[in-house]
């Protein structure tokens, strides 16, 4: 077993791992105007997710028929129960926090790191979602290292997504190859999608 494998298992530090590659380009810095920072800043704030509360019974009961589903499927990538749970909560809350498709956000993360917390892409996107360093600078406490922690890369990554999507007036496709440094070209958004449908269990997920 390789020192890279062995710390992922662990839950090792990132310094260890050997970089994962991205499928294709990563996210470009652009300027941003000081009102687009200061709300992307108050996007990211930090602050621990609330448990989810529903107005039924069966709101409640969808939600936890997709969290047994998803953490199932996700048992190869992840075999320790409660990691897979504490992933799944808190992609399901940042997804919804940003306006997103739950399920889109997981086709994203197997896309861009393969579930991996400490993935490095070669120019250096961190994390579950792929997050660039200069994000931490333009808009969080400048601290990348952050970024690898669970919440705060989910929270990143959700909230970027949500800006390019803005940016593009609804399109998708078009917020997917900007999130990835690829607008325009079908190769990445295509792979997304794809994922997508593995975990639409539910309508709208």
């Amino acid at each position: 077993m390789t020192l890279a494998r062995r710390a992922l298992l662990l839950g090792g530090p990132p310094l260890l791992l050997r970089p994962w590659r991205a499928h294709a380009g990563t996210q470009v810095e652009e300027p941003l105007a000081d009102a687009v920072r200061t709300a992307l800043a108050a996007s990211v704030a930090d602050d621990a997710p609330p448990r989810p509360r529903f107005d039924n019974v069966e709101a409640r009961l969808a939600y936890l028929r997709w969290l047994g589903a998803s953490s199932e499927r996700l048992k190869r990538r992840k075999a320790d129960h409660h990691t897979r749970v504490e992933f799944l909560e808190a992609l399901w809350y940042e997804s919804r926090r940003a306006g997103l498709e739950t399920s889109l956000v997981l086709g994203l993360v197997q896309v861009e790191s393969g579930f991996r917390k400490y993935a490095v892409s070669s120019a250096g996107a961190r994390g579950y979602m792929q997050v660039m360093p200069f994000w931490a600078r333009l808009i969080g406490d400048g601290e990348p290292r952050r970024l690898f922690h669970l919440q705060t890369n989910l929270r990143f990554g959700c909230t970027i997504l949500r800006h390019y999507l803005e940016r593009e007036r609804g399109d998708m496709f078009m917020a997917l190859g900007r999130y990835n440094g690829s607008r325009g070209r079908a190769e990445y958004p295509n792979l997304v999608f794809g994922a997508r449908r593995q975990w639409q269990l539910t309508p709208g997920a």
